[in-house]
């Protein structure tokens, strides 16, 4: 077998040139897929908190309450018995919240889990403003058909141009529209 000669110099430099000397980067993998395993194993240890709770807090004590309180959090109890949701209030409503307290703890069971809160610790203090509830817009009535406009027209023609006239027949027509 007959040996292969070495490279010249200038071949030397043109394969190495040509031949990367460092591996490929590639990128760092999404945060997300290495967090997970990490986010669901402190969840099962500590539990879900109050994020859980604020998103559904509405449903559990109802819209008077919702808009005076909220939950800051939940406290683990020891020997693995039931914990505490410290709940901050506006006002005078903590006796409402004391008053309603077991009714309240059997709606988080429904939602956490049996035995997770078991009490209430109240704080008494300023809440964040509470979200509104998104109001439906009154729909707009479809305008009176051209014979109803018409006699409405008709029945306030002897009334002097102006604001009482606009504003009578703005009441006409509401008046005649809804009782359809």
């Amino acid at each position: 077998m007959a040996r292969r000669p070495l490279p010249t110099p200038e071949e030397a430099i043109a394969i190495l040139r040509a031949k990367r000397t460092r591996p490929q980067r590639r990128p760092p993998p999404p945060a997300g897929k290495n967090l997970a395993p990490l986010l669901k194993e402190l969840e099962t240890r500590f539990g879900q908190g109050p994020a859980a709770l604020q998103a559904r807090w509405r449903e559990i004590v109802g819209d008077t309450l919702a808009r005076r309180t909220e939950p800051v959090r939940i406290i683990k109890g020891r020997n693995g018995e039931g914990g505490a949701l410290e709940l901050r209030v506006d006002g005078p409503v903590a006796s409402l919240i004391q008053h309603q307290a077991p009714q309240i703890t059997a709606r988080l069971d429904m939602l956490l889990g049996k035995g997770v809160v078991t009490r209430l610790r109240i704080v008494q203090g300023p809440i964040k403003a509470a979200v509104a509830p998104v109001a439906q817009r009154p729909r707009r009535k479809p305008p009176l058909d051209a014979a109803l406009e018409k006699e409405l027209a008709d029945s306030l023609a002897e009334q002097p141009d102006g604001g009482l006239k606009q504003a009578l027949l703005k009441l006409g027509r509401g008046v005649l529209s809804s009782g359809r």
